[in-house]
């Protein structure tokens, strides 16, 4: 498996470790708000090797305790969990983001136990769903699965959205919480504009929306909260 990023370390991106980030290449949807395009079209060089990145983590056990998986979207790499088998036998916990278009797979890896946390994007309301993917059509099918896979799942999981000016108003976030009602964890995150990001004219939302939002999603989970806004 080929490598396209790797940050070093970070606080951020799997809560309660010391991780470092991977990033793999690849991704089913066009999201217009993607800060990783190059990624998602397959466009940018590969950093390292998975031998490599092997390397790199057996110098840092005892510095690091986690490593998370992003992209791109992971879970298009059919040899992932092969992959997560070997960096836990080095002793690290795992984290894995997903779009949940690939139910199959995620249930593969929650049954063989090689991920201790899932972060999974809820795009928009159902209705608005490919249009937030930046695609013709979707089936909502598998990312209901997925939903519900994480929703009867023993592993810590949080759902998130990426809220846009353009894309997002207050039904949606009724809609969406009517998807994943139940859920331990939803943090809303505000785009935020960036040379990478593919398509102009995308803004973010007040913070008046945002806080509108959250009242409205923890109306429908365990809990809610703004992600990154100040």
């Amino acid at each position: 498996m080929k490598i396209y990023g790797l940050q070093k370390m970070t606080l951020l991106d799997f809560p309660g470790h010391v991780a470092c980030t991977v990033f793999l290449g690849g991704c089913d949807f066009r999201c217009p708000f993607c800060h990783n395009y190059e990624l998602a079209e397959g466009k940018a060089q590969p950093l390292m090797t998975e031998e490599e990145l092997l390397s790199f983590l057996e110098k840092r056990i005892g510095l690091l305790d986690g490593v998370a998986f992003t992209g791109g979207e992971p879970l298009l790499h059919r040899d992932l969990p092969e992959l997560l088998e070997k960096i836990r036998s080095l002793g690290f916990s795992t984290k894995v983001d997903t779009n949940g278009n690939h139910p199959k797979l995620l249930r593969e890896i929650l049954d063989r136990g090689l991920a201790n946390y899932v972060a999974m994007d809820i795009k928009n309301s159902p209705e608005k769903y490919a249009l937030t993917c930046g695609v013709d059509s979707i089936n909502m099918d598998p990312i209901l699965e997925s939903i519900d896979i994480l929703r009867n799942s023993s592993i810590d999981y949080e759902f998130r959205t990426t809220m846009v000016e353009e894309l997002h108003h207050s039904e949606d976030f009724h809609r969406i919480g009517k998807m994943i009602d139940g859920a331990k964890n939803y943090y809303i995150q505000s785009f935020t504009d960036r040379e990478q990001v593919p398509y102009a004219g995308l803004h973010s939302p007040s913070s008046e929306k945002l806080i509108m939002a959250i009242e409205i999603a923890s109306k429908y989970v365990t809990n809610a909260e703004l992600r990154g806004v100040e």
